[in-house]
Formats: C-alpha cells, structure tokens, sequence
C-alpha cells in the first residue's frame, strides 16, 4: 500500500488509564503505524465524561469532546476504539459505530460476555470487524491465537490466571504470610485493586473473561450467567498453610473444558480457588501477572504469559487490533467474526470432575477417622490422602479427593455436618493438577 492514501480517522471512546495511553500511542508512534497500516492513522476526536478531568496524556484541546453519540455517528470516523467499560453506554455506541459504517476495537469484557452476539451480529450485518484481544489478560496475546492461530485444531481445555488482583493478594498470602484484609489493602495501595474491590475479589471480572476463551476455544456461546463463580474473600491462611504443605499453591483459576458427554460434546466453564501443585506452570505466576495454559489435541499445551492490566500493557492490545483492523479496512475486508456454529451444552457445575481438599474439625476419640471415611464411601467419593493435625479439642482431619463430582462432594459434606463428631468443616477446597 502507499503512504499517499487517505488517513484513516480514530475515534476513541474513554481517556482514563487505558484510552490514555491509547492517544499516547497513536500519537507517539504514527510513523511506525502508518508504515506497518499502510496508511497515516489521525485521532478523530476523544470521548470524555468531563473535558477539565485530569488526564494522564494531554489531548489537543480541540479533539475532546462529551458527546460519544455524535462522535461515533461522524461520516469520517472509520474506526472507533471503545475503552469506557461497563453495559451501557457502551453498548449503544458500540452499534451505533458500526451502523455508522465504521470498524470497532474494545476492551470490554463485560459487554461481551453479557452481550457479545448482538455485537457480532451487528458487525457482521454492517460488514465491519469488532476486534477484543485486550478484553481478556492485557497485553497478553491469547485471544486471536484461539480465534485464529489454533483454528484448526480442537482445544479440550483452557486453564488460567486472567485476574491480575487476585494474583497479587493469594500470592502475599503465600509468600509472606499476609492475611487476606492485609494483602488487599496493600494491592490497593499499589493500584491493583479499585476501591471498591468486588468485582475483582468475587470473581465477577474473571467470570466474564472465562466465558469470552470459552464462546472462543469451544465454537459456542457462553455467557458470564454460564460460568460458575467463587471468590477468594472466604481464603484462609491456613487454606493457603494446607496447601503449601501438600507442596502446592492457592490461585484463582478460570477453567473451561469440553467434556465427552451421552449427548456429545459439553462445556464446562468455572471461576474459583484452588489448589494447584507447585510444579505446575502456572504456579509460579506471581504479582499481578496473568497466565493461560490452552491443551489441544495436535498442539499439545501452551502457555501465555504476561502482564494482565495496566494502561500502557492493555493498550498495547487494542493497538495491536487496531493495526489488523485498519488493514482490513484498507484491503476492503474484514478478519475472523464469531465462530459460534457448535450448539454445546453448558453442563452445571454439579457434573464438573475434579479433586477436593477438605479440613474437618472433629472430636478426638476412636471411630472418627472410620466414620469421616464411611461418608466419603457413601457418595463414592474415594480418599487419596487423610492426615490428622492436633490433638483433643483441637483435632482436624484434613482429607483429599480422588476425582468425583461437584455433586457427590457437596453431598458428602453435607453429611458430614449432620455428624455428631463434626464440630465443622472448616475448609472445602477444589484441587486441580494431576495428583501426585
């Protein structure tokens, strides 16, 4: 392509961490972009809820404005860059852009697992590309090699870290000894945290990212009201002491897999805690960093690695669009749309298989092991592995899973809580890896 082409007119939506550095980028390296695009790309103009916020990138004064809707209407806009976050209005604007005739790149993870096909099928009608690498795990490049890159295999499992946070507070635990109100606090203070930490610490924002590699990895639709959803803010120091005894490390995983059922193949989609060996590749992902670990029949497994947020980090990603998209736009194209053709079943998490470490204070007398060991036989729940801490009123059973069922485990520690010689179950803890 030649230099001499029209330049391609940017609207970006939002100037807070990530549009930021969005603008800093597209202006910083225009020459190199319109190199690699084909084509100079110039800012349209910029979105913001308040033209005299503070900003961490200055804005020509002449390109802010306040009103997104007139913006992503513009007759020169071809592509609009969407980093506010959140439903509405993103939603809105997102299809107004593409009504408009112009191609779209988001970060919003939210939008997309609550709502993703009405925006595919609102590309697809307008002939336009919606482009989302930076939805999921920052500067981390996974979701284009699902989309893309492993297109042509079938990939059976996709296990990961996508929440930066969380990372962060269950690695304090781990490392130092932090309780968890001490570890949030500091990832707050830090930047890791917003002060309203919900989202994080709930699994909320690692729900949405599973169900996006989900709807990728397995061809189907999946949503954030398909995944099931744990938290960490229950994770105990001594959840984090049992596991570092069974040479293993507590961290919140994303876990979707396809499952060989009666009717065919099903999805399985999880958020929560667990304990995973030491030995594993994403045992060692510390800080606020991100990783996913994707096994496929032909390929094998992979791993991807990286910072998982940050403005600078997740601009990267959405430039990284931007570039595929400008191209496609210049060739009169687009790229890969949803690949939503595989009507999969999402089973419930009764019928997820996996292992189980659970702590149960008991009274310290004879019979007890025998009787805590006949509930788990009950459900066909079979132990691996029991070991006894203390003595008399301070006497716990710590017992861990072969595999079975979500349903045969929840069944056996209701049963045990009915028991006379149960004081508590004090922990119940998923344990992911292959045993030892």
């Amino acid at each position: 392509m030649n230099l001499g082409e029209k330049p391609l007119r940017v609207a970006v939506l939002g100037c807070g961490s990530v549009g930021s550095q969005v603008v800093r980028l597209l202006t910083e390296q225009a020459d190199d972009l319109a190199a690699r695009i084909g084509a100079p790309v110039e800012i349209a103009g910029v979105a913001v809820r308040r033209l005299d916020a503070h900003r961490e990138v200055e804005v020509p004064e002449g390109l802010l404005t306040t009103d997104a809707a007139a913006l992503v209407a513009r007759s020169d806009v071809d592509l609009v860059v969407e980093v506010i976050g959140g439903i509405e209005p993103a939603r809105s604007l997102i299809l107004g852009a593409l009504e408009h005739g112009a191609s779209v790149v988001t970060a919003n993870k939210a939008l997309l697992a609550e709502d993703g096909p009405t925006l595919f099928e609102a590309a697809d009608k307008a002939g336009r590309d919606l482009y989302f690498e930076a939805a999921v795990a920052g500067a981390i490049p996974i979701l284009r090699p699902l989309r893309e890159s492993l297109a042509g295999d079938r990939v059976t499992r996709v296990l990961g870290i996508v929440n930066g946070t969380t990372n962060f507070i269950l690695d304090k635990m781990d490392t130092v000894g932090s309780g968890f109100e001490e570890a949030l606090e500091e990832a707050q203070d830090l930047g890791y945290a917003e002060a309203d930490p919900t989202a994080d610490v709930e699994g909320f924002d690692a729900a949405a990212k599973a169900a996006i590699l989900a709807s990728l990895a397995f061809h189907c639709r999946v949503t954030a009201s398909d995944v099931h959803r744990e938290g960490i803010s229950e994770v105990t120091a001594a959840d984090v002491s049992s596991a570092r005894d069974m040479g293993s490390v507590v961290k919140l995983l994303a876990i979707a897999e396809l499952r060989e059922t009666d009717g065919g193949h099903a999805v399985s989609v999880r958020v929560h805690p667990a304990m995973i060996p030491r030995s594993h590749p994403l045992a060692s992902v510390r800080e606020a960093y991100n990783a996913v670990f994707v096994e496929s029949e032909a390929a094998g497994q992979l791993m991807f690695y990286g910072p998982g947020a940050g403005g600078a980090p997740t601009a990267s990603a959405v430039l990284g669009d931007l570039v595929t998209v400008a191209r496609n736009r210049l060739g009169d194209t687009t790229g890969a749309g949803e690949s939503a053709y595989a009507d999969r079943v999402v089973l419930p998490m009764g019928e997820t298989v996996t292992r189980y470490h659970v702590a149960i204070d008991v009274d310290d007398r004879a019979g007890v092991l025998a009787a805590v060991a006949n509930a788990f036989a009950d459900h066909d729940v079979s132990i691996q592995t029991v070991r006894q801490e203390g003595r008399g009123a301070d006497a716990q059973l710590v017992v861990v899973s072969h595999q079975a069922t979500d349903a045969q485990l929840a069944a056996t520690v209701g049963q045990l809580r009915a028991m006379d010689i149960v004081r508590e179950v004090t922990s119940v803890m998923r344990v992911e890896g292959d045993a030892e």
